[in-house]
């Protein structure tokens, strides 16, 4: 007798099981998902079922809040590291208080950079003046700013005409100044 494994003699092997591991697999899958598409309602592009956050804050303040121009200024200041170059660009407004009016109307600050104050005068006359004040003028400003704020006053006098006009002009200078005389 032969075993049971082992198909009869003269027999056809019977079908084998089918396997959904293949193509059948695939197309089972893809019908499925065709189907779940046509159920779920379709949303105008641009929508969005994510959860967000409430826009507003709610009963007490937060960030989200409109903020006061001064706080936010101050907050920009703190962060870029300029609380020094504000505070003496300030005295610019006060500077005939700092150093008194008669100063004031000869002698202008004109820049500040590393401790350096850059004050130009309206003669030299002025300019001489202003350097004899210059220690007293650098005490007042560092009482007022924080100590070691003003190091030097570097006083400017006057500035010569410019004999440059227009887009073209000679290297040279202005020639040989005949015309005067």
């Amino acid at each position: 007798m032969p075993d049971d494994d082992e198909p009869p003699t003269g027999q056809q092997e019977p079908a084998a099981e089918h396997d959904e591991a293949g193509l059948d697999l695939a197309r089972t899958i893809a019908r499925s998902l065709a189907g779940a598409a046509r159920r779920q309602p379709r949303r105008k592009p641009g929508t969005d079922r994510r959860p967000r956050p409430p826009r507003s804050s709610g009963a007490h303040p937060d960030d989200r809040d409109p903020q006061l121009l001064d706080s936010t200024i101050g907050r920009l200041i703190a962060d870029q590291g300029w609380a020094t170059d504000v505070r003496v660009h300030g005295v610019f407004a006060h500077w005939e208080r700092m150093v008194g009016r008669e100063v004031a109307a000869h002698c202008t600050p004109e820049a500040f950079s590393d401790g350096r104050l850059t004050v130009r005068t309206d003669s030299t006359a002025w300019a001489t003046q202003m350097r004899l004040l210059a220690a007293t003028v650098v005490r007042r400003l560092n009482e007022e700013l924080g100590d070691g704020t003003v190091t030097v006053i570097d006083v400017r006098g006057p500035a010569g005409p410019t004999w440059k006009h227009g887009p073209r002009s000679v290297r040279g200078g202005r020639g040989p100044r005949d015309t005067y005389g």
